[in-house]
């Protein structure tokens, strides 16, 4: 299976598109050989320090020239030098080009509706369902409910139970910050220990809930403030991934400026910096509670298509089509 293609729906055009998958093959004999014939050996190559040596050599040596160059890495990753702050010297190594800042406020518009929640990033999204009799679940897939707040997280877990999810997968090439979804009050934050797994769908496909088995950070959000979104209580869960060494808390209330680390009780707009992760690929999920948001049409319809030829559709028995979202675009409304 890891050889085979991954594609997903282009939501600007609606066309198919085969994503690029980076170290695919690595991923695959790490997953499908070293996983299942060295189990010792494949525990360890998915702990932090391993991740952190990996990222330190494919991510924070300066480019050289020729063929492998700055120009050429850029180009293979799709870069619109355009929207970034800084211009190609600031670029000067894979490191800088993933952790890239753009001038989102220009590029990345979002809605006018206040009450309509937002993609966290530019990724591939999948939708779904907590509910054991809706259309749109996915039975224990991609995480365990519980073990990905937490188990020591009661309040949560009743909070969230047959509510919905959407899960925003990050590529390597992908703008790597993190905003806000909705607009409303931290009422709690909180990290989970883990493991450094990678996000490339081989790997979600071969090792059971991965997401919930990774190092995480979870942020929990109450729109239902004065100045929220209102679409209730939103979890907001960083998964790191392979070669993820950190996910840096840095809020700025305008563009990038004057960033303060996260904390209980601060106010979060709709739309604003959140985080940063380090390079390398990683994933976002939401939580909503039942009842309170209808995703995007686009979103749902695009999740059935037999026509894309996702791994996710393989591994699982049933279409499961990825969507390409940009970051601060809509992907769910209030009910």
């Amino acid at each position: 299976m890891g050889q085979l293609p991954h594609q997903y729906v282009d939501r600007s055009t609606g066309r198919v598109q085969t994503e690029r998958l980076f170290a695919d093959r690595l991923v695959h004999l790490l997953y499908h050989g070293v996983r299942e014939n060295a189990p010792a050996l494949f525990r360890l190559l998915t702990t932090e320090r391993i991740s952190e040596i990996l990222a330190f050599i494919n991510y924070d040596l300066p480019f050289g020239s020729g063929i492998g160059g700055q120009e050429a890495f850029l180009r293979s990753c799709g870069v619109d030098l355009d929207e970034c702050v800084a211009g190609p010297a600031g670029l000067n190594t894979p490191r800088k080009v993933f952790e890239r800042q753009i001038r989102f406020w220009e590029c990345r518009p979002m809605p006018d509706d206040p009450r309509v929640a937002v993609s966290p990033a530019d990724a591939r999204c999948l939708v779904g369902s907590l509910e054991e009799t809706s259309d749109l679940r996915i039975k224990d897939k991609f995480f365990s409910f519980a073990e990905l707040l937490g188990h020591d997280s009661p309040e949560w877990l009743h909070a969230f139970a047959g509510g919905d999810f959407a899960v925003f997968r990050l590529t390597p090439d992908k703008y790597h910050y993190n905003h806000a979804p909705v607009s409303g009050a931290v009422v709690d934050y909180y990290e989970l220990d883990g493991a450094h797994h990678a996000c490339n769908p081989a790997a979600v496909v071969a090792e059971a809930t991965p997401y919930s088995k990774n190092r995480r950070v979870v942020t929990i959000i109450n729109s239902d403030v004065r100045g929220g979104t209102g679409v209730g209580l939103v979890a907001m869960v960083e998964v790191v991934a392979l070669m993820i060494g950190d996910i840096v808390q840095c809020c700025s209330e305008e563009e990038y400026r004057d960033p303060v680390p996260l904390r209980q009780g601060m106010f979060l707009s709709r739309g604003q910096t959140k985080s940063l992760y380090r390079p390398g690929s990683s994933t976002d999920i939401l939580l909503f509670q039942k009842g309170r948001i209808s995703f995007a049409e686009d979103l749902v319809l695009n999740r059935f298509r037999a026509d894309v030829s996702s791994r996710f559709s393989l591994g699982f028995g049933r279409p499961l089509a990825e969507t390409d979202v940009q970051v601060r675009s809509l992907i769910a409304s209030a009910r």
